[in-house]
């Protein structure tokens, strides 16, 4: 049996992660909980304020992005990983290729030189009680386009990953068209993750013909399905996304995650846990879930996976797993 491959797109971001107070985020006038885009001043106003917090002595520099988290995790669980993003020929950029490649994922584009945006970076601050708060300067990230996709790099390609939040611009979007037909010539499967109900509410009807059109499954949590389909009701709004996509996955914080492909829906059990820091928690889920069915678990048990892979991650301060997956997925008899 070959080594299922698995190609990510997304934006290659450098998460600098530290703890922080309630009563910081309200003095520096962050909303908590979101993920929030910033411009080039704000990202180095708040790297200036989280450097002169005492906490912040704590902060970890870590390659982020959250399609670039779930390939790391993916790699982790043995699978063949590469990523699309762009990052700039600066030493953050540089960095960012380097790691990526020594902890096992291909970096297919090489940093961009020149007089170019600055390598993207997210402030992540991290309350006592788990929440993330995420200040995303996108930089050179949002740059990706349709050059940035060779479709040579698909051949042997099982699945495609793409994130929601490269919506932002048409490049991306004409990017992620570009991939999954590449995806599909090679036999393979695509999917995204929606990313974020703000990020729905942009770009509403480009999500609607994605997930309709190219996409093979899609991963959402319930406001952004509920947010597609302009729907309070959770069982319309899946009802109209199963109609519209082969495979969908809703993910509903410390509820079961429900999970539909065709006729058949399971549920995933989810245990709950402390958390110590939320950072990952859904990309570390898409890793899980993407390694059971590319091994070709079951629905449900590859659901189970995802939950697994999600628990883990937000047990530690880090938005990539710290212990053995494969190993927590035996002891359940998932394997």
């Amino acid at each position: 049996m070959t080594t299922p491959y698995v190609i990510g797109i997304g934006n290659a971001v450098m998460d600098v992660i530290a703890p922080a107070s309630d009563a910081s985020l309200d003095r520096l006038g962050i909303e908590k909980g979101i993920m929030q885009l910033i411009d080039r001043e704000r990202s180095e106003y708040l790297m200036a304020a989280q450097s002169a917090d005492p906490e912040a002595s704590r902060a970890r520099l870590v390659p982020g992005g959250s399609v670039a988290n779930t390939l790391a995790g993916l790699g982790m669980l043995g699978l063949r990983t590469a990523f699309i993003g762009r990052v700039a020929g600066d030493p953050l950029g540089l960095s960012y290729a380097e790691q990526t490649e020594q902890q096992g994922t291909v970096f297919v584009n090489p940093p961009v030189a020149g007089e170019v945006l600055p390598t993207s970076r997210s402030i992540i601050f991290v309350t006592p009680d788990g929440e993330r708060s995420m200040n995303t300067y996108l930089g050179i990230s949002a740059e990706l386009d349709a050059e940035d996709v060779n479709p040579a790099v698909f051949s042997g390609a099982e699945w495609l990953f793409l994130e929601g939040y490269l919506f932002d611009k048409d490049a991306g979007k004409a990017a992620f068209l570009k991939a999954a037909e590449a995806c599909h010539k090679a036999g393979g499967q695509a999917g995204i993750a929606l990313s974020d109900p703000f990020c729905v509410d942009r770009h509403r009807a480009d999500f609607r013909r994605l997930v309709a059109g190219p996409m093979d499954y899609v991963i959402g949590n319930i406001h952004e399905w509920q947010s597609l389909y302009q729907v309070e009701d959770l069982e319309e709004a899946l009802r109209l996304a199963s109609a519209d996509c082969g495979t969908v996955i809703c993910t509903c914080s410390g509820e079961d995650a429900i999970l539909i492909r065709g006729g058949e829906r399971v549920t995933a059990p989810v245990h709950r846990v402390v958390p110590v820091d939320a950072t990952g928690a859904g990309d570390q889920f898409a890793a899980g879930l993407i390694y059971g069915l590319a091994i070709g678990a079951d629905l449900a048990v590859a659901g189970r996976m995802g939950c697994i892979a999600a628990a883990e991650v937000i047990g530690h301060v880090g938005a990539r797993p710290e212990s053995d997956l494969r190993a927590a997925f035996r002891a359940e008899g998932l394997t």
